[in-house]
């Protein structure tokens, strides 16, 4: 520890920290009273961290500077060289720039989402070097954008990063632990309390900090008064500094009094000097010298007696105080009207837009115009280096100033909204729209509000909201282009295809009467979204329009992206390659922006094409980092995403138990959310892994509700019409032969007019078994040949291997056995290479029935060779499966099948036999 100190307690936990540091990421939250000595213990850190080979990003924060924009940001940025915020992406690296207010101001706009996004980004390529240390003392003063920034680095970190914090607790409250910091790892987060000094440690401190000792009465004095609190103590030793014991000074009665008597000693002009100093922060002799109106060595004058006295220190031209508790009790010995007048001296002095609006309001007690005004202009300028949430901290304080406007509310509700703060939000927008009259103001509001309804997953009151609106913007054009795309995305999201179009097609036409290129891109991406949903196919003439007028730096939801809309449509109509790589250029473009939910969006299409090309690895990965990612989203509704998508896969590779249990809980979140696509992606889920076990009862009583709506629902992609291949064959196995040809019959007829592989495919599929049913086994061998040609221009191997299914029961019927035992093996091959561990085991129970005249094959497939060897290395079932992703179910029934085929009943027969190569 600092010279004078011993802290064992606290030690061992930064020993702690660091060694988990080093492995993973890690927390550390120092806790403790003002001036107990968090940040001596927060210091020594730093230094043994250095000393360590750490990066450390460091700031200090403080009560004056709370209400700044990226105050505490731009201090950890400081030390990262120019040629690691290189490495980020552009759009990363304009917004690091406003931060640390640099650059020309132009460029695309930035919010605090990019901000974090890129804050992450230098952490991690730090990281890739040595381990890093982000350390913040004080985070109760931590500005608004700081730590929304530092809170979602924190939640994603990745590697070698320790993140080490104190935070103020009253002595009669127990510490918050700053309840905002948190890890991806649930025990990541350590804390310790700093508590009170021992007499010996209060002795060792006083004489290394004052040079001079006391007689043990005096000690135990100061000890009992200031309960062992270290600056308390020292401020006690100070004041009787001179005199020859406790009993001949007069000690002042409280932390307060004992500040007031030490800057009692300092001149007016001395004292000035520090109500500025104390008023700003963390400020410069330069401008300290402005607020007085003397030169910098006047400043530097004054100040020496205060630095002599370790009231403040001056490094370079910075000046900083020493403790936060003399710059607060500096701030509050003065009465209100000094404050004031200082507050509006620095208004005159500072240049900052925002820092000018804050002096400004600290100097009023009510509004007028010129105060209005600069708040006004500062939330523009926050918001334009991308801190929405300043900009709405400065917006509430010209409201409750007095200055309480619709205008001002609204444009305020939209600040905090971008911020995440949707409650208070919603909290200005509702009494705002009930005192408007029709138009476009309340249209504004409206909108807002509706948008703040679809985060909070309510679809239904957002549509109202935004039919409103559309009604109450008539004659503003870019208000109703923008109501009008919002609209149409609510309508997508609760399967009312028809209305979407609708309200897209609207939009693109006052776009274009608009003649705005950006405004133009989106609606057209969104009425090819809506049309292809709806089963119209893909408009490519105007899909190649919106691409080309596409903003790529435009801030702009998912949907409205002309870029995403192509990766999805690519994914819809089979062209899965060219999907996958445009599907990665976009994923990437939503992390640089920091927009998590516009990922998980992304990441659902992601993986929904990787599992239709059959790599279920990276399918698997992706939904991994989607139920990651929705842990950090506020909304139920990308939770149930999340569990879909991982649902999905699981599925595929046959995890029944995991499959159920997150498609169950998706479909519970869709009910309660009221969003129909989740709903019909869930029960999909669950009527496919149903088919997979054989259960064809329960398939169709799953899938009933999907049925039933059959008639009614639009839309003919893969996307839409995905659960109709399974429910053909839950019916035709139910014995359910005329209700299925509706099925057929639609997946061929949108088939032939789209010209989709995957429906013509599927729909030939059905149709095989549909004629087999009736005994038509020649004309069911001729549609499932015509089938597998289909599947030739479609590169979706699981579907394929199906289809080999199939054809492999027909030939076993016509009594072709070995073309049957051919197809089987082919189908079981491609199932094995996929991980299709529930379809692998059907096939492979065909292959068995096929009797092509020689004895049961004791050699063990690639699957169960590998399963074999894992488990006599040692490994148990459980560690089997975590090596192969697979669920432990799988292992265990593939083992029950190697000892059958092996004749052999235990792991040391199984090692004998891999030895003797008779496997």
């Amino acid at each position: 520890m600092r010279p004078g100190v011993s802290r064992a307690v606290e030690s061992r936990a930064v020993t702690t920290f660091f060694e988990s540091s080093r492995r993973h990421p890690s927390a550390l939250v120092i806790e403790g009273e003002a001036g107990i000595g968090k940040t001596t213990v927060w210091l020594t850190a730093l230094d043994e961290a250095r000393g360590h080979g750490f990066h450390v990003l460091s700031a200090r924060a403080g009560q004056a500077e709370a209400g700044l924009t990226y105050a505490v940001l731009a201090d950890l940025l400081e030390g990262v060289g120019a040629d690691v915020r290189a490495t980020l992406p552009p759009l990363q690296r304009i917004a690091i720039d406003r931060v640390l207010l640099q650059g020309d101001g132009t460029g695309p706009a930035t919010d605090e989402r990019v901000v974090a996004s890129a804050f992450l980004g230098v952490i991690d390529r730090l990281a890739d070097t040595a381990p890093v240390i982000v350390a913040i003392d004080d985070v109760q003063w931590l500005d608004s954008s700081s730590q929304a920034v530092v809170a979602f680095a924190a939640r994603r970190l990745k590697g070698c990063v320790g993140v080490l914090v104190t935070e103020r607790s009253e002595a009669t409250t127990t510490p918050t632990g700053a309840d905002w910091l948190k890890l991806n790892r649930l025990d990541g987060v350590d804390h310790v309390t700093v508590g009170a000094l021992s007499l010996g440690g209060l002795r060792r401190v006083i004489s290394s900090r004052l040079g001079r000792s006391f007689s043990r009465p005096t000690i135990v004095r100061i000890s009992e008064l200031s309960g062992g609190n270290p600056f308390y103590a020292l401020e006690l030793a100070r004041a009787i500094d001179g005199q020859s014991s406790l009993a001949d000074a007069s000690l002042p009665g409280s932390l307060a009094d004992l500040v007031r008597s030490r800057l009692d000693q300092f001149g007016e002009d001395a004292q000035t000097v520090l109500l500025a100093a104390a008023s700003l922060g963390a400020t410069t002799v330069e401008l300290l010298a402005r607020v007085i109106e003397q030169p910098p060595a006047r400043v530097v004058e004054l100040l020496e007696a205060p630095e002599t006295d370790a009231i403040v220190q001056i490094s370079g031209n910075r000046v900083r105080f020493t403790h936060p508790l003399l710059a607060r009790g500096v701030y509050s010995l003065v009465g209100p009207a000094r404050r004031r007048q200082m507050h509006r001296t620095l208004a005159d002095v500072v240049e900052q837009p925002e820092l000018r609006a804050r002096h400004l309001a600290l100097a009023s007690s009510s509004a007028d115009p010129a105060t209005l005004l600069a708040l006004d202009t500062g939330a523009d300028s926050a918001r334009a280096r991308g801190a929405p949430a300043a900009a709405a901290e400065l917006l509430d304080l010209a409201i409750n100033l007095g200055g309480d406007t619709p205008e001002r509310r609204i444009r305020c509700a939209e600040h905090h909204f971008r911020a995440g703060a949707s409650g208070r939000a919603e909290e200005l927008l509702k009494p705002t729209i009930d005192q408007l009259p029709p138009g476009p103001l309340r249209a504004a509001a409206l909108n807002l509000l509706a948008a703040v309804r679809i985060y909070d997953d309510s679809l239904a009151d957002a549509i109202d909201l935004l039919d409103h609106a559309v009604s109450d913007g008539e004659g503003d054009h870019l208000l109703m282009v923008r109501s009008l795309l919002l609209s149409s995305f609510a309508y997508l999201y609760s399967g009312k295809l028809d209305d979407s179009v609708r309200q897209a097609e609207s939009a693109l036409e006052r776009a274009l009467d608009l003649a705005q290129p950006e405004q133009t891109s989106q609606a057209l991406a969104m009425v090819v979204l809506a049309k292809c949903m709806r089963g119209d196919g893909v408009d490519e003439q105007a899909l190649q329009r919106a691409l080309e007028l596409e903003d790529r730096d435009a801030d702009i939801p998912l949907q409205f992206r002309a870029s995403a809309v192509r990766a999805i449509t690519l994914a819809w109509t089979g062209d899965l390659e060219a999907a996958r790589l445009e599907a990665l250029d976009v994923h990437q473009l939503c992390l640089d922006r920091g927009a998590e939910s516009d990922v998980m969006v992304m990441s659902s299409h992601m993986a929904m094409a990787e599992v239709w090309r059959g790599d279920f690895r990276a399918a698997m990965s992706v939904a991994d980092e989607a139920v990651e990612r929705a842990e950090h989203i506020d909304t139920q509704h990308m939770r149930g995403v999340s569990m879909a998508i991982r649902a999905m896969v699981s599925a595929h590779l046959g995890n029944a138990e995991d499959a159920r249990a997150e498609a169950t809980a998706a479909l519970a979140i869709a009910r309660d959310c009221d969003t129909p696509q989740l709903a019909v992606s869930a029960l999909t889920i669950l009527g496919f892994l149903e088919i997979s076990l054989g259960n064809y009862a329960d398939a169709l009583a799953t899938l009933q509700p999907l049925i039933d709506a059959f008639g009614e629902t639009p839309g003919s992609e893969i996307r839409i019409l995905e659960h109709v291949p399974d429910a053909v064959e839950a019916m035709i196995n139910l014995g359910q032969v005329d209700e299925a040809v509706p099925l057929i019959e639609r997946l061929e007829a949108d088939g032939h007019r789209l010209d989709r592989p995957w429906l013509l495919a599927t729909g030939c599929r059905g149709r095989a078994m549909w004629c087999a049913a009736g005994g038509d086994l020649d004309g069911a061998t001729r549609v499932v040949t015509a089938a597998l040609a289909e599947h030739d221009r479609l590169p979706m191997p699981f579907e394929r291997a199906r289809t080999l299914v199939l054809l492999g029961q027909l030939q076993r019927r016509q009594r072709v056995k070995q073309a049957a035992a051919d197809t089987f093996g082919e189908a079981l091959r491609e199932f094995e290479r996929m991980g299709a561990s529930l379809w692998a085991e059907r096939t492979r129970v065909e292959l068995e029935r096929t009797n092509v005249g020689s004895p049961r094959s004791a050699v063990l497939t690639p699957t169960e060779q590998r399963i074999a060897e894992l488990a006599t290395s040692g490994m148990t079932n459980r560690e089997v499966a975590a090596t192969l992703f697979v669920s432990l179910k799988t292992v265990e029934a593939n083992l029950t099948q190697i000892y059958r085929k092996l004749g052999i009943r235990s792991r040391a027969q199984l090692a004998m036999k891999l030895r003797s190569g008779r496997s």
